[in-house]
């Protein structure tokens, strides 16, 4: 039976849990492979050739890109421990479960917390706060930190500000664009907003500076000696800073309201998931190891390891950012904005044209054309 799961950091515990199932089922057979690059590309090919690996980690796109081809998990004793969070990511409207969701995101911003507890920063609730808070780190660091870094060598740092903000902007309030986004009535012109955020922060010197050639690989230094206050994205920062500086104390906070009255909330969805091919000539074996892929202890390592909440409920979980998901546990989860909203193939389009608006070769309106252009031409693909 073959398995393809993607994560370097779990691969030492993906390794052992399988190890354990086979002592467990002397008689089941188990090759794991951690593809360390290539593997969405690789996975294309596989589709293309209706030939997959009889599990395999469908990373954020269970439903919408593989879900003509993964079996229908609904019946699994699991199934029933479905975090209400991951449940309707997971499931469709006619029961199918798609995955067995190891670990879920829980993404809003990662912030040094001592670096909120030297200038008086509360946790921002809006924009407008969160604006005011990275003003008041810089002029009372004299300039030491810079609240926000992004890097247009990798520009999904950029595509993240977007994809991040763009619920809160146009998805977690009442009476808002989803149905518009989904039905292809949206008027492109309220996206302008979002760019429009963006260079505000850029022309009041809340973002580096050297932007446009700094390098995603700088940030965990930068962040960790104090001269980045935010960071947009997941907690693999936090290993990555505390590889640097141990000391650094770093929180997760919702991502803050966009649209007056709104409340904050995380950007959510899939981060590792197991599941199974339909056409599997091991269905049964296949359905058996993911039984103990589910078993608490193993859960519970997962989550450890990727810092992130577990996808089954009352897994028990200690690491550095549990504190804060337990804060913020009321806080509402959205969907990743590109994985519901768009078509397949705008995510480049967030980054790229990005980083041409933070380069100064487009306006936040020219930025909302794109959007309405290429939405409509890849919609039709």
């Amino acid at each position: 039976m073959l398995v393809n799961v993607l994560d370097e950091p779990l691969a030492d515990a993906y390794r052992q849990i399988v190890s354990d199932f086979m002592k467990e089922n002397p008689d089941i057979e188990v090759n794991l492979q951690l593809p360390t690059s290539g593997y969405e590309n690789s996975m294309k090919v596989k589709m293309a050739a209706n030939d997959l690996p009889d599990i395999f980690d469908t990373h954020g796109w269970a439903k919408v890109r593989y879900g003509n081809y993964l079996a229908d998990l609904r019946n699994e004793p699991w199934v029933g421990q479905l975090t209400d969070s991951i449940q309707t990511v997971v499931t469709d409207d006619s029961g199918k479960v798609y995955v067995l969701p190891l670990t879920e995101a829980k993404d809003g911003l990662m912030y040094n917390v001592d670096v909120f507890e030297k200038y008086g920063i509360e946790v921002p609730r809006t924009f407008d706060e969160l604006v005011s808070a990275a003003m008041k780190i810089k002029q009372d660091s004299g300039g030491k930190t810079t609240p926000f870094y992004l890097s247009g060598i990798d520009d999904s740092m950029i595509g993240q500000y977007f994809d991040e903000f763009a619920s809160p902007l146009l998805i977690t309030y009442p009476n808002n664009q989803a149905q518009a986004l989904l039905d292809g009535t949206f008027d492109w012109s309220q996206w302008t907003p979002l760019p429009q955020s963006l260079i505000d922060l850029q022309q009041k010197g809340l973002i580096n500076e050297d932007v446009l050639t700094a390098k995603r690989s700088d940030l965990p230094n930068l962040f960790g000696n104090g001269n980045v206050a935010f960071a947009l994205g997941g907690p693999a920062l936090v290993t990555a800073v505390h590889n640097i500086n141990p000391d650094v104390k770093i929180g997760v906070m919702p991502i803050p309201a966009f649209v007056e009255g709104d409340d904050p909330t995380f950007a959510g969805g899939e981060r590792n998931t197991l599941g199974i091919w339909k056409d599997s000539k091991y269905p049964e074996e296949a359905k058996k190891l993911l039984q103990f892929f589910a078993k608490p202890e193993n859960m519970s390592k997962l989550s450890n390891i990727s810092m992130t909440p577990a996808g089954l409920k009352d897994i028990e979980t200690n690491h550095d950012l549990t504190p804060y998901y337990e804060k913020y546990a009321q806080a509402r989860v959205f969907p990743y904005f590109d994985r519901v909203y768009l078509p397949n193939g705008m995510w480049d389009v967030l980054c790229k044209t990005g980083t041409e608006l933070i380069a100064g070769r487009i306006t936040p309106e020219q930025y909302s054309e794109t959007m309405k252009t290429e939405f409509e031409r890849l919609s039709k693909k």
